[in-house]
């Protein structure tokens, strides 16, 4: 007769083998959980900006002419703790174009003009979307639209990686700088150039377009980028960006864990409709792989062009409306492909 114990330890043995199946069935699950937008449809992409795009006297006139775009901007200021509206409207520039303020008020700004779509052509407009993608910042503005995140947690979790972003840009000189003109290899190459001769590291950080690409990293190298690009590669141009530092590098590391102690406070749900990633160009259906790439978007490559080729390249694409604050993702979709129907909905 068996013991209580032998059965016991037997059980533990049986539990033990099966945890394996388990754990392997669980991994599958997720995996196949995150494929659920493999096969999406781009017939209707809307499209958000990213940081840059805000300017003095945003969303005023929008504001003033659709009450609910208005009430997301009470709401914000109540979680801010400041009054994001008379910022947007009146600055100081310096102080929107700060990255703890610029980020918040790109994405109020981004969901205001949602707002106003729906005012203005209703709420059929609005549901005509089939997928979407955000500019950087501009990816926690798609996440809202398409329902991943509320509102409230959208400004909660801008609001903290404007300010783990900006710490980490006080810690070491660094900064931006948008090469016009060159391939990616090329720029690639002026890169290790720029890296080599100042001794500091410099790298591909934002990739637009063909002809339009950021690199990021210690501002000594920033500025042999910007002494070397035109005399010894032929770009056409160079231009120092207004950030605070050398953002999707690993310059920003400091900023992920701060990040990812805010974002594991709010909820993720799997998207109402597609939401392609900066970071691997892909949309996601899994809530944790969502939450996951978030915190590796601050230190990576910003891939705008590939995320531009999937929907491009999507099931059955016919237009794009670009929401909120300015005209670049527009802009971008345009130099990609002339022939791509795009509208702006602005603020």
């Amino acid at each position: 007769m068996y013991t209580t114990a032998v059965i016991f330890a037997a059980a533990l043995r049986s539990a033990a083998s099966f945890a394996p199946t388990v754990a392997r069935r669980a991994s599958t699950a997720l995996r196949m959980a995150d494929t659920d937008f493999d096969d999406f449809s781009s017939k209707v992409t809307f499209m958000f900006p990213g940081q840059g795009a805000q300017f003095v006297g945003m969303a005023e006139e929008t504001c003033k002419t659709v009450p609910a775009a208005k009430a997301l901007f009470d709401e914000a200021s109540e979680i801010l703790g400041y009054d994001l509206l008379d910022l947007c409207v009146s600055g100081p520039k310096e102080k929107l174009d700060s990255t703890v303020v610029s980020q918040p008020a790109i994405f109020v700004a981004s969901m205001a003009a949602v707002e106003k779509l729906r005012q203005e052509e209703g709420q059929e407009a609005v549901d005509s979307a089939t997928c979407t993608l955000g500019l950087s910042l501009g990816e926690y503005s798609a996440l809202c639209f398409a329902d991943a995140i509320s509102f409230a947690d959208g400004v909660k979790v801008t609001k903290a990686r404007g300010e783990a972003m900006q710490a980490a840009s006080d810690a070491i000189d660094t900064g931006m700088v948008s090469v016009i003109g060159l391939s990616k290899d090329v720029v690639e190459e002026l890169c290790n150039k720029a890296s080599e001769q100042s001794g500091e590291k410099v790298q591909l950080a934002n990739l637009l377009c063909n002809g339009n690409y950021a690199v990021s990293g210690h501002m000594k190298a920033c500025d042999t980028v910007a002494e070397i690009a035109k005399p010894d590669f032929k770009a056409r141009m160079t231009v120092k960006l207004a950030v605070a530092g050398a953002f999707h590098t690993d310059f920003m590391a400091p900023a992920v864990d701060s990040l990812k102690e805010v974002l594991e406070t709010i909820e993720i749900k799997k998207p109402r409709i597609p939401v392609v990633s900066n970071v691997d160009a892909k949309p996601h259906s899994d809530p944790a792989v969502i939450k996951e790439l978030l915190a590796k978007q601050v230190t990576s490559p910003v891939l705008w062009e590939d995320s531009i080729a999937s929907v491009l390249e999507g099931k059955g694409f016919e237009k794009a409306v670009e929401l909120g604050p300015g005209k670049v993702t527009a802009g971008v979709l345009k130099r990609i492909d002339k022939s791509a129907a795009c509208s702006n909905v602005g603020v």
